[in-house]
């Protein structure tokens, strides 16, 4: 018994050298679309750097379907102990919109953890088609735009156009920006609405051509593709951003170190030489905290929802 109990004691010495510390337990960072897209992109981007901050493993997962709800209900319904986080774009803010019998309150279901980035969106078109504005204001029904998801910044650019334009093409709905721009690379579709981050490799390397930015000014990594003013789309004028958010009920100590993890990231020199290839950019320094990111929801929410409502949609269009 007693050379029992000193091995015991041997042990219980040895689980406190570093060595033989418990590994902490893998964060789980949900993007609530498919892989290959642009908030898939930033998610590893960011959250492999946040993970060497935190010490501990950032594994990200696809949770696709249903606009982005699955994902984030998901996140919603986790231990409020900093876990499981989401990364979402605006699809988070228009689901009360566009989902009918939504199993959670987005006002109240997430606590903010802080703002990524903001960018615009890119109208391109396959490849081959001639005079593409033109095409799709002759075409009408007969065009189709392909987005990412109901609710996306995609699915919101492609309304703003169809307005702009007086058409009503068919709006096609992809699991992700990924499956969408696959399908715009093999021709099978006419046009994509799709966040910069994942519309300027593919117009750089000459799969698809691009067509308008719904920034004020032209993107310096794609200087020939002309603004939606000087394309002459009035009021297609639209900025996508990404959040993180974890659980309401989240401690604050919990938050306020994810939101330190995710300030370094943003301002690693790396990530920012990536963010300005694919035509976004961080938040200001200020803007950066977990109280500006549920200010700018609360407002985004607001004016997602007046566009919805413009365009005639309801939950469950």
């Amino acid at each position: 018994m007693v050379r029992i109990m000193s091995w015991l004691l041997v042990l219980l010495g040895l689980m406190t050298v570093p060595g033989f510390a418990q590994t902490p337990r893998p964060i789980t960072l949900i993007v609530p679309f498919a892989a290959g897209g642009a908030t898939d992109a930033i998610a590893r981007l960011v959250g492999e750097h946040m993970g060497r901050s935190l010490g501990q493993a950032v594994v990200v997962e696809n949770v696709a379907g249903a606009g982005g709800t699955i994902g984030s209900e998901r996140v919603a319904n986790s231990a409020p102990d900093g876990q499981m986080i989401l990364i979402n774009q605006l699809a988070l803010l228009a689901a009360p919109s566009l989902i009918p019998n939504l199993r959670f309150d987005t006002r109240t279901a997430f606590a903010p953890v802080g703002l990524i980035n903001t960018g615009p969106t890119i109208l391109s078109a396959r490849r081959g088609l001639a005079e593409p504005i033109a095409w799709l204001r002759a075409s009408g029904e007969r065009a189709n735009i392909g987005h990412g998801g109901l609710g996306t910044s995609g699915h919101l650019c492609a309304l703003q156009v169809a307005q702009a334009l007086g058409i009503r093409p068919t709006l096609v709905v992809y699991r992700g920006g990924g499956p969408a721009m696959n399908d715009l690379v093999a021709g099978s579709i006419d046009f994509t609405c799709d966040q910069s981050t994942n519309a300027i490799p593919q117009i750089v390397a000459g799969t698809i051509q691009g067509v308008v930015v719904t920034s004020p000014a032209r993107l310096p990594s794609i200087p020939d593709v002309t603004t939606a003013a000087e394309a002459g789309l009035t009021g297609v004028t639209l900025a996508v951003w990404h959040g993180l958010y974890v659980a309401r009920g989240t401690p604050a100590p919990v938050i306020a170190r994810l939101n330190a993890a995710l300030r370094a990231a943003v301002a690693d020199p790396a990530i920012l030489a990536r963010f300005e290839q694919l035509g976004t950019t961080p938040f200001p320094l200020s803007e950066q905290t977990p109280e500006h990111h549920a200010d700018l929801f609360a407002t985004e929410m607001e004016r997602i929802s007046r566009l919805l409502s413009a365009a005639g949609i309801r939950p469950g269009d």
